[in-house]
């Protein structure tokens, strides 16, 4: 139903800058709250960020407080996560995904989600 696609991961030096975008297709963009997660070797999938359908609420996880920021392009039907100061710490596989529900700070409240991005950050 619908489609989300990742891009814009790399390997990246720490203090290092990327931004990563998930493309969303085959359903309403607008009218899902977007998020945000990342899984390490051998970690379970963590929450990074959400964002809420109108892009006037924003949520971060503490480990990436005033480092990441999310936004949203809902006439492009895009979501973006800026990640600066990058550690090697946050060296995962990112991964897009979409809720029609408002539990959006818990992996079991999103219905979609995209094949994921590998981000690598050297020391």
């Amino acid at each position: 139903q619908v489609q989300l696609v990742e891009s814009g991961g790399g390997l990246v030096q720490a203090g290092d800058s990327l931004r990563l975008s998930c493309a969303a297709s085959g359903g309403t963009f607008s009218s899902y709250h977007m998020g945000w997660f990342r899984q390490a070797p051998g970690k379970e999938r963590e929450f990074a960020a959400r964002i809420s359908w109108s892009g006037d609420r924003t949520y971060y996880a503490e480990s990436v407080k005033g480092r990441f920021t999310i936004s949203r392009d809902n006439a492009k039907n895009t979501v973006y996560l800026q990640m600066n100061s990058l550690r090697p710490e946050d060296t995962a596989v990112y991964y897009c995904a979409a809720a029609e529900g408002s539990r959006t700070l818990y992996l079991s409240g999103y219905e979609y989600w995209g094949q994921g991005t590998q981000v690598t950050v050297s020391s």
